[in-house]
């Protein structure tokens, strides 16, 4: 099975911007240690709502379900699920815009 992109977006619920982005900066390594993702780099941007999004690749099509199953990771998605909401993409006003343009993130 081969790898797949995948682009996820998690906005913040008011005032836990901080928190999220905390979780954001210790999920690729979760990721990378649990061995789910290639070694291609991720691109963190935050969109003009203060939706942050994550494009990464995971190493085949069924990391994302074996992802599910590692403590570590399934703590911060634990945690992402009690501070944010995950949007579909086409609920960011930069996704009607052609060559739509994200902040980075910091």
């Amino acid at each position: 099975m081969g790898s797949e992109i995948v682009i996820a977006i998690y906005r913040p619920r008011r005032g836990r911007e901080a928190e999220l982005d905390a979780l954001v900066a210790r999920h690729r390594p979760a990721l990378v240690a649990a061995g789910l993702v290639t070694d291609r780099p991720f691109v963190i941007a935050r969109s003009s709502d203060g939706a942050v999004l994550e494009i990464f690749e995971w190493k085949d099509r069924d990391a994302a379900r074996r992802a599910h199953e590692d403590s570590q990771v399934g703590e911060i998605w634990s945690a992402m699920g009690e501070i944010a909401d995950f949007p579909p993409l086409a609920d960011l006003a930069e996704s009607t815009r052609h060559f739509p343009h994200f902040r980075p993130f910091a």
